[in-house]
């Protein structure tokens, strides 16, 4: 997932439009940023402040614990010194911020220079918490149980998830009473375009872990999986015309809204796996359960940050967005969320 070198293939999406930030390009005015360590989260945090739209950052290096990696190159910046010399790269680089991404910080932390240039005014920070705030999700390769245990997110007030499954349920009996008339048009479409049946039941794994039969649109051979369980690629074979059509504007997804009204779905929420992607992807990604510790969603904000997930790698970065809303749930944050849905929805962006 972390490469040495900035590799092109990969997307990089901080600041969503979930993120505020004042137009630090038109004022011409960016925060000069020193991070502190040379792992994997320092280069992954780096990646997002370069590739920052917004440029509102300009990372002047990084340290490292190991001078024979001076002066290595990193993603742009350079390591321009050692942990050691942290106060007086400070001063000459005239730094306002101090990313921490140490990894092992028991015995590596310069804690009386931190003290000392925190002191001055710099600001010190968290590297989890800065590439959480930056691009929406969460690193999870190099997360610590302690940031999450010790973090102020994962709030579950009564009161809001009580309205929050008010609005599910008042959602979805408004969605159904309104699109009627559509789901009745698409299941006729789907009968007179290939055989078999109008829904496709699917088993699913739900809050807490619990299976639960999700319920869709059918938009695949009736065949589909006589040869096994896979991933749905690009241009897959199996969908059929119509089907085609259901997922390029996940109409296939209306069904759902039977899921929510019994309590097994939300509107909003990480998008629900299979048991046998699960029991794999448990295995071989950190923290993965955690996304199981809310309802499933018919829309989220893995779903409108990132594009479908189909392969370990991309439900890796998926899942760091998933994190990221168990972490930071709220009204608001679905609100947001299914803002963002209508306009992902009309582009038609992301289907398989």
């Amino acid at each position: 997932m972390n490469e040495g070198n900035l590799d092109s293939s990969v997307t990089i999406m901080p600041n969503t439009d979930g993120f505020l930030h004042t137009p630090f390009k038109w004022l011409g005015l960016k925060k000069r940023v020193l991070i502190l360590g040379d792992g994997n989260l320092a280069h992954d945090l780096a990646r997002v402040l370069v590739y920052d739209r917004s440029h509102r950052y300009d990372v002047v290096g990084f340290l490292s614990i190991n001078q024979s990696r001076v002066p290595a190159r990193m993603v742009n910046p350079t390591i321009i010194g050692t942990v050691d010399q942290l106060f007086e790269i400070s001063e000459q680089y005239q730094v306002q911020s101090i990313a921490v991404c140490v990894e092992d910080r028991r015995g590596s932390m310069p804690l009386e220079a931190l003290l000392d240039v925190k002191s001055m005014g710099i600001e010190v920070v968290d590297g989890h918490r800065m590439y959480e705030e930056e691009c929406g999700r969460l690193s999870v390769d190099e997360l610590k149980p302690s940031f999450l245990i010790f973090s102020a997110g994962f709030k579950r007030k009564p009161l809001a998830m009580l309205l929050k499954r008010i609005g599910d349920i008042s959602g979805a009996l408004i969605g159904l009473a309104f699109l009627a008339p559509l789901m009745s048009g698409i299941a006729l479409c789907i009968k007179w375009d290939s055989s078999g049946p109008v829904f496709y039941r699917q088993t699913r794994v739900g809050l807490h872990g619990y299976p639960y039969v999700l319920l869709k649109f059918r938009s695949m051979r009736e065949d589909a999986e006589e040869s096994g369980v896979k991933w749905a690629q690009l241009g897959d074979e199996r969908v059929t015309k119509v089907g085609y059509w259901l997922r390029k504007l996940r109409l296939d997804e209306l069904p759902q809204f039977f899921n929510v009204l019994k309590g097994e779905m939300s509107l909003v929420g990480p998008r629900p796996e299979r048991p046998h992607f699960v029991q794999d992807l448990r295995k071989e990604i950190p923290y993965y359960d955690l996304r199981h510790t809310v309802r499933p969603g018919i829309t989220g904000w893995a779903q409108i940050c990132f594009q479908y997930a189909a392969s370990l790698e991309d439900s890796h970065i998926k899942l760091q967005y998933d994190l990221y809303y168990v972490k930071n749930l709220s009204l608001w944050l679905d609100f947001k969320i299914l803002c963002r849905t209508i306009r992902v929805v009309l582009q038609g962006s992301g289907a398989r």
